[in-house]
């Protein structure tokens, strides 16, 4: 018998602090950060209307 998944959330928290130094530091202003998140998710539902599709 097969598993349907209706409905997966995922939660992220996002700050400016490094932790454990091993990440970079972000050289993104905030328009450029805006503009880039606008774009994931334009091509993740992209990909949600695809899969909808079949």
């Amino acid at each position: 018998m097969p598993v349907i998944i209706d409905e997966v959330i995922i939660s992220v928290e996002v700050d400016n602090r490094v932790s454990g130094g091993t990440a970079a530091p972000s050289t993104l202003d905030i328009g450029d950060r805006q503009a880039l998140v606008a774009e994931c998710v334009e091509q993740v539902l992209e990909i949600l209307e695809q899969k909808a599709e079949r």
